[in-house]
């Protein structure tokens, strides 16, 4: 791993973020709901900014679940022109700071035209690699699970598996993340306490940070406390403490 903000502590190489609040910071200031989403994609940008100048090369953002469709008809169109807007006049800036993107989740309900330009932002940036930024876009974890599951059932179908060698590392790869490292570190904010479907099967070892703040005032300072708080926890992925010690002693040998 590389450097935190301060001294020689861990940053985490993956970085989820669950962005909660745009509407309730919006209300609070007697705004439309709008104005609130449009605050919270120009987050978006600062907090990529923030990642790729931190050294974190991962990032990955939950920006419309399959839940969201159950919104007002409004907002989901306003979410949806937003995301258009990103992939209209973000793509070519992404592109030019070595940012590479992609987007998971569940493409055919999109509008056509949605899809050919998420088609085209991922060509121009595939080869990108001073951070790797995923949307997650009518994305859902069980959604995730299934579709991979239906995979893995195609595959013995076709003869390339036996339903007997099928584990956990069997099922890994068809998962919508699977080419690149599962998150070191959840940030969700806006107060709630949940995971709310997203990447359930990638979480599993995830250290969870929980904030008040809502996601349009989340700035430089509100990330460096969740990675402070990432540096403070020691991860032990079913060993003891004294194990994880002693590794780190023979690798700073």
């Amino acid at each position: 791993m590389g450097l935190a903000v301060e001294g020689s502590a861990p940053l985490p190489q993956h970085v989820a973020v669950i962005m909660d609040g745009n509407g309730r910071w919006a209300y609070r200031r007697h705004l439309p709901r709008v104005a609130g989403h449009r605050r919270g994609a120009e987050v978006v940008r600062e907090m990529v900014q923030s990642c790729a100048e931190l050294g974190i090369p991962h990032l990955t953002l939950f920006a419309f679940s399959t839940e969201n469709w159950r919104r007002p008809s409004l907002e989901v169109r306003l979410l949806m022109s937003l995301f258009r807007l990103l992939l209209r006049r973000e793509i070519r800036k992404l592109h030019a700071n070595g940012v590479r993107l992609r987007v998971i989740g569940e493409r055919s309900r999109l509008e056509v035209d949605i899809r050919r330009l998420i088609d085209e932002a991922e060509a121009l940036t595939q080869d990108n690699t001073t951070l790797t930024l995923t949307l997650a876009v009518n994305y859902g974890g069980r959604w995730d699970v299934a579709q991979a599951a239906r995979r893995v059932a195609a595959a013995v179908q076709a003869g390339q598996i036996r339903v007997e060698d099928i584990d956990e590392e069997t099922l890994a790869p068809y998962l919508a993340l699977a080419d690149i490292p599962e998150p070191d570190l959840l940030i969700r904010t806006g107060g709630e306490e949940r995971i709310s479907n997203f990447l359930i099967w990638q979480l599993a070892y995830t250290e969870l940070y929980f904030t008040d703040t809502l996601w349009p005032d989340f700035n430089r300072p509100a990330l460096e406390r969740a990675l402070h708080s990432f540096a403070q926890r020691q991860r032990r992925f079913g060993r003891t403490g004294d194990q994880v010690a002693e590794d780190a002693c023979s690798a700073n040998e």
